[in-house]
């Protein structure tokens, strides 16, 4: 096992890392170093923890110099490793949405719903030990919260649509924001040339397509230089790139209210989606659709349950 992983330096003392869950480039790890300390936003897993480690000691830096733990919410992918980093960050403290800290404290549930989903075998597989944190170290981030990182400012920023305990993260010195889920998924592999192309995060269970819009508009309020996606690294959100992600929630929301009570429900949007967004994928130039229906395809089904989820639970209240 090498020592080495790949550190990409995305703008003034921000770099990102790959946490190594799931495949090669899904789900991004930030380090922002400022006067030799660090803040970590994400957090992968709990096999991601060996990967900070090497990408601090590259930077010759430990987990002692960590000061700060934050996932932009507490979806596994992003949270799942925070019991862990914090064990070994003992300097640190965790900084998590007011919705999303008692899951933190006490991880109880987010482990029986995704051992429901995945089975005991597999989500110890993609997750390891979701190790609980104790209250005294978590800081509860509400909207417009400034936390005042050795002199660089961090803004937190409700940001629901994706999930009601989801936040982002404004870094005024680069102008860099870290989006989490809310600002949609855009993978580096199926870029051409300058173009981009994103497609949003639908995932179970609180989807809520007008509170994404607006969230994004919010975003946009900043004028940021680069959105920093946790799938996958940083990319500049022209308004091509926001109408595409915008038109992107608007399509598979309207396809979910379609097809969601019918018959082959799960067939016929997972299909319909995955069409969508090959079209939008070949019109930004990339012509290898079949490794871009491989790339997407974990994506698809998630998107699909959620879409699903969120129009039962619509149809009941």
């Amino acid at each position: 096992m090498t020592d080495n992983i790949e550190v990409r330096i995305i703008a003034s003392g921000i770099s990102v890392i790959d946490s190594g869950y799931f495949s090669s480039d899904f789900a991004a790890i930030y380090i922002i170093k400022h006067n030799n300390k660090v803040a970590i936003i994400e957090t992968g897993t709990a096999f991601s923890v060996s990967n900070v480690q090497k990408a601090l000691k590259q930077d010759g830096l430990s987990f002692m110099d960590v000061v700060y733990i934050i996932p932009t919410h507490v979806h596994l992918d992003h949270a799942g490793g925070a019991g862990e980093l914090m064990k070994q960050c003992r300097n640190a403290s965790l900084i998590v949405h007011p919705r999303g800290s008692r899951h933190m404290i006490d991880p109880t549930m987010l482990i029986a719903g995704a051992m429901a989903v995945y089975g005991e075998q597999k989500f110890k597989k993609l997750y390891g030990e979701i190790i609980p944190i104790e209250a005294s170290r978590v800081i509860e981030a509400d909207d417009n919260f400034i936390l005042d990182f050795d002199g660089r400012e961090l803004k937190f920023i409700d940001t629901p649509g994706h999930a009601r305990h989801h936040f982002c993260i404004w870094d005024k010195q680069t102008e860099s924001m870290f989006t989490g889920d809310t600002f949609g998924i855009s993978y580096r592999d199926l870029d051409y040339s300058d173009e981009v192309y994103i497609f949003p995060s639908t995932s179970p269970v609180q989807f809520d397509p007008e509170e994404l819009i607006k969230s994004i508009h919010k975003i946009m309020e900043y004028n940021p230089q680069r959105v920093c996606l946790t799938h996958f690294a940083a990319i500049r959100p022209t308004q091509k790139v926001v109408e595409q992600l915008i038109d992107g929630i608007n399509f598979v929301s309207n396809l979910a209210k379609k097809y969601a009570t019918k018959d082959e429900a799960k067939l016929v949007i997972h299909n319909e989606m995955m069409d969508y967004f090959l079209k939008g994928v070949e019109k930004s130039g990339f012509k290898d659709l079949d490794f871009c229906r491989k790339r997407l395809e974990l994506d698809v089904k998630i998107n699909t349950l959620g879409l699903i989820h969120w129009q039962q639970i619509t149809t009941t209240i």
